[in-house]
């Protein structure tokens, strides 16, 4: 009877998450609406978005990669517009085809790129567009059950509401995108991690004065494992200069965590921000299926500040679009401010910005440890 009544509880949350993946909104990469083109919506916003991929190509419609896992490396671009009634903090999906570029996101032109020089030499091309001090990369790792479209679309509304004027580029893993493929997805980041260093080569041979990292979830993992294999390789650091490491909602044992922090160098540390959160429903899931060990995205504060990392509790942001799970996009004050920060090119909240966070954080329900 003890066991059953264990059971139930993890049961129902099972059948949550796979029904809710049978709602989730059509993939959308390639598929143009042939009664409004996009180059005919006035104030339309474009951003090109670069992509770096253990997945497998897909010949579905709107899929482009698939949740199959790749033995090599899949070099990529698109286009995302971003509807002139976009608000911010919100993703405006298309809950069916083709997608209207008038009132929604979508994603256009997927280019598969042969070889890395290709890559590296478009990918100039867009950081000539910008200013000396704004020929920036921004590596966006997603996380647990995401298509390749989803995280496009998660990539270029976090890139348009915080205003980030560098380029964009994902690095998406072969998530199955379902909610009862934990294990297949944490294995999935462990296949990619032997690619990240392949990645940071090919970064590094582009004109890029500097790199932001931005992980959420799952991808947060899959970042630190990445973290601590190069830095035990003697790389971290030899490359292109790294500004800022942002982990959004961390699915990470707290114990493999301490582990992992102590392996990596304090100049690293000292760029490593958490945006934590103790009323994260995810987080409550992953902590069942991990056997109750807790998370780093909802631990308490006070467990978190001796790591020597800089921890940003969201715990009291409750206007999240996207629920508590992904505040980093889904709350327009907390997008924001994110955004504060890595347009700075310096410390979050660092004395000498313009509009430094502490002033920015006056009202508003973040609180902000620093190492």
């Amino acid at each position: 009877m003890g066991t059953r009544f264990q059971m139930k509880p993890l049961i129902a949350i099972l059948m949550v998450l796979v029904l809710t993946a049978c709602t989730r909104a059509p993939q959308i990469i390639g598929v143009i609406n042939p009664e409004v083109p996009v180059n005919s919506v006035v104030d339309l916003t474009k951003h090109r978005v670069f992509i770096i991929s253990t997945r497998e190509a897909s010949e579905v419609v709107g899929a482009f990669f698939s949740a199959e896992r790749a033995p090599e490396l899949a070099l990529a671009s698109v286009d995302a517009t971003i509807p002139p009634t976009h608000v911010t903090g919100m993703l405006e999906r298309p809950e069916k085809l083709p997608p209207d570029p008038r009132t929604e996101f979508t994603v256009v032109n997927p280019i598969i790129y042969e070889g890395n020089n290709t890559f590296v030499s478009e990918v100039n091309r867009e950081l000539a567009k910008r200013a000396p001090g704004d020929r920036r990369l921004l590596v966006f790792v997603h996380g647990f059950n995401n298509t390749a479209s989803e995280a496009i679309l998660r990539l270029a509304q976090f890139v348009e509401d915080t205003g980030f004027t560098g380029v964009p580029v994902l690095y998406t893993w072969a998530s199955a995108a379902k909610g009862s493929a934990y294990v297949y997805d944490i294995n999935s980041a462990l296949v990619a991690r032997s690619k990240l260093d392949e990645m940071a080569e090919i970064l590094s041979k582009t004109k890029a004065e500097s790199v932001d990292v931005f992980a959420h979830s799952m991808g947060t993992f899959l970042t630190m494992e990445g973290l601590t294999r190069a830095h035990a390789q003697g790389k971290l650091g030899t490359r292109t200069r790294i500004n800022h490491i942002v982990l959004a909602s961390p699915d990470i044992d707290i114990d493999l965590f301490q582990t992992q922090i102590t392996e990596l160098p304090p100049a690293i540390l000292e760029k490593m921000y958490l945006l934590i959160s103790k009323d994260d429903v995810a987080l409550r899931i992953s902590r069942r299926i991990a056997g109750g060990v807790p998370r780093v995205g909802a631990a308490d504060v006070e467990a978190l500040e001796a790591f020597g990392v800089t921890v940003i509790d969201l715990g009291q942001v409750s206007d999240s679009t996207s629920g508590s799970h992904s505040k980093f996009a889904g709350s327009p004050e907390v997008v924001q401010l994110i955004g504060v920060g890595l347009n700075s090119n310096r410390d979050f909240g660092a004395s000498g910005q313009d509009r430094p966070l502490d002033e920015l954080l006056d009202g508003v329900p973040v609180r902000i440890f620093r190492n």
